[in-house]
């Protein structure tokens, strides 16, 4: 993709950021909210983000397909080389509850694997941008993931850990699951792994960034991840430091065995 493309999906993404921003409860706005599911909530503010990123973008890159949260899907997607994988906010329920833990993220998907990703969170002034094979940065600058070799105290954005985990290292954690994988990019975290069905589009953006900064990156079994998929999902996350990667591996089996017993 050129770089003045990358430049429009910045702009873009800023765009609808700022527009979020505005109506954010933490500064006051009133927003509406219902529940598309047990406890899955979603906002007008969801809504329009989304619709505002389609038009932008699906002009942009006419021939690419389309997958998002806030969208039925449309197997259609399937068949395109390209799709924009887009979360319109991340982390909703921080949103909704006033907290900086939401962001808005964009990926462009080609042959099944990101090729762009931006990711930003307004609350916070972080943006984060990164292209394959050229790197990752956080408000302009390169970023360096974890280098942890060892998983003994090793730190994970968390509000709680379950007792298989308390050798590790609590940090803050986002409600956003892109944010949380991006603190692995930026050497704020060591891991971040989750042991559930995810969607594409709440990773997309972030797998790439915390990839080009040096992270490892897979689903919970330590296989890559792969995008417009039928299903659009895979069974968790992983984004660590490559040297604590296997270990991780393991006790994310070690966790599903206990939860089984």
């Amino acid at each position: 993709m050129p770089a003045r493309n990358l430049e429009a999906v910045i702009a873009a993404t800023r765009e609808v950021g700022d527009m979020a921003m505005a109506r954010w409860r933490g500064e006051g706005q009133a927003i509406d909210v219902w529940h598309k599911s047990h406890d899955n909530p979603v906002s007008d503010v969801d809504l329009a983000v989304d619709a505002r990123l389609k038009a932008v973008l699906g002009a942009m890159v006419p021939e690419a397909g389309w997958l998002s949260e806030e969208t039925a899907d449309n197997a259609d997607r399937l068949s395109r080389r390209a799709m924009w994988c887009v979360d319109p906010i991340d982390g909703t329920r921080d949103f909704i509850r006033g907290r900086p833990g939401w962001a808005v993220s964009v990926a462009l998907v080609v042959d099944g694997a990101p090729e762009l990703g931006v990711l930003y969170a307004p609350a916070l002034d972080e943006l984060w941008v990164a292209q394959r094979g050229r790197g990752a940065t956080l408000n302009g600058e390169a970023l360096r993931a974890s280098r942890r070799t060892r998983f003994d105290g090793a730190r994970v954005p968390a509000d709680s850990l379950p007792r298989i985990d308390r050798d590790l290292v609590m940090v803050t954690k986002p409600n956003s699951i892109a944010l949380r994988i991006a603190l692995v990019a930026d050497d704020r975290a060591d891991l971040v792994a989750t042991l559930r069905w995810g969607f594409e589009w709440d990773v997309a953006a972030a797998a790439l960034i915390a990839a080009e900064a040096g992270a490892t990156v897979t689903d919970a079994f330590g296989a890559p991840l792969a995008f417009n998929t039928p299903r659009a999902q895979a069974f968790g996350v992983i984004a660590c430091a490559p040297g604590i990667h296997a270990a991780v591996v393991a006790r994310l089996h070690d966790r599903a065995v206990a939860l089984a017993s």
